[in-house]
């Protein structure tokens, strides 16, 4: 197993492909406003622990607050594996994405793509860029809550929109995620 970060642009061509491009086996409406973001991936050697979980994903806007030097060097970085520096950053756990299932795959590339959202004005639209673009921010998890607390007091409304959302079943089936990752190497 490679020890390095590695650019994955093959998973950007996929994503785009299967994802967020309108016909794709695995299409996703909830991400329209990411067909044209400036978006990488990136290959970790491993996982590392945050607050006692496993992160195996992470999606960041790519910001340098730091010194001139240090800028730099970031700066250099990115440009090196991606030619320039994008806006947003997906680093993904290469040995879990090469033991995970397909399913187990697409969920993990989904749920990162969802930390990019698109800002809301004052009235609750969609804003956009004077390019005529989605104006993307970061954005945290619908839900956090523990399950001891929603088994002894209920849930929340976002906790039952989850919980309605179980019960309706998955809205991709195993046949599309295996025709949409049968050409990827992992079998």
């Amino acid at each position: 197993m490679n020890i390095r970060f590695v650019p994955a642009p093959e998973v950007l061509t996929w994503a785009r492909r299967e994802i967020l491009t309108e016909g794709g086996q695995l299409f996703n409406e909830d991400h329209a406003h990411l067909e044209y973001a400036d978006v990488q991936f990136l290959w970790a050697p491993g996982s590392f622990a945050k607050q006692g979980r496993t992160v195996i994903g992470q999606c960041e806007e790519v910001t340098f607050r730091c010194g001139p030097w240090q800028k730099g060097r970031q700066q250099q970085q990115m440009s090196d594996w991606f030619g320039y520096v994008p806006a947003y950053l997906i680093t993904l756990d290469a040995r879990y994405c090469l033991e995970c299932s397909d399913a187990e795959f697409c969920a993990l590339v989904e749920h990162e793509l969802m930390h990019i959202g698109q800002e809301l004005d004052e009235f609750g639209s969609p804003k956009f860029t004077k390019e005529g673009l989605p104006k993307l921010t970061l954005r945290a998890h619908d839900i956090e809550e523990f399950v001891g607390v929603v088994a002894r007091y209920g849930a929340t409304p976002e906790v039952q929109r989850l919980i309605d959302a179980v019960a309706a079943g998955p809205t991709v089936s195993s046949a599309s995620i295996s025709r949409a990752c049968g050409t990827c190497s992992r079998g």
